[in-house]
């Protein structure tokens, strides 16, 4: 059995080396990640994850981990930004706002796929002019769903959530945990 993540995000393999978990591969999918017409944030983000988990070329008992973050502003998809000025208009919008933040993990082991999505609140306060260039010149915003990372200098810009912070950086590390059970591989149990 191998352990693959289906990611190439920095922050994903960090966060489950706090697992313990050290994929064997890592084997991002490329698929299309456009929403599809008047779909609502939450279907649109559990429907990526388990199209990358699909993607992934992998034997039969080895067991593929794939997740996909969508910052949501009512039913508004904010998705990665193209350039700094879509960027700058994202966290506009969610300045002095309460959004939503979504991320969904989907685990596959053979024809079995295993699902969960972790919905996070998150408040932004309202950006100076000074915060918000200051921010876009340092380019952290650049592939980011909605334009920032929390675990960044943008961390700076929350006062408040409710949820998982795990789940808000890009993978909920309690959900993560409990779909690798439900598909056997040993979470606890390494060497």
């Amino acid at each position: 059995m191998r352990f693959i993540l289906g990611s190439g995000s920095p922050r994903r393999k960090e966060l489950l080396a706090q697992l313990g978990i050290v994929p064997d591969a890592i084997l991002p999918p490329d698929i299309d990640e456009d929403p599809r017409k008047a779909e609502l944030p939450r279907p649109y983000c559990a429907r990526l994850a388990r199209e990358k988990a699909a993607a992934v070329q992998a034997g039969h008992e080895d067991i593929v981990l794939c997740a996909d973050t969508t910052v949501a502003l009512g039913r508004r998809i904010l998705g990665k930004p193209r350039d700094a000025g879509e960027a700058a208009a994202f966290l506009t919008a969610l300045g002095g706002r309460r959004h939503e933040v979504i991320t969904a993990v989907a685990v596959r082991r053979g024809d079995r796929i295993w699902t969960r999505e972790s919905v996070s609140a998150v408040k932004m306060k309202r950006l100076s002019d000074a915060e918000l260039n200051g921010y876009l010149q340092g380019g952290e915003w650049q592939g980011k769903a909605g334009g920032y990372a929390i675990q960044g200098a943008a961390g700076a810009f929350i006062p408040w959530i409710s949820g998982s912070f795990t789940g808000i950086v890009g993978l909920p590390l309690a959900e993560t945990a409990a779909l690798l059970t439900a598909a056997g591989y040993p979470v606890w149990r390494r060497a």
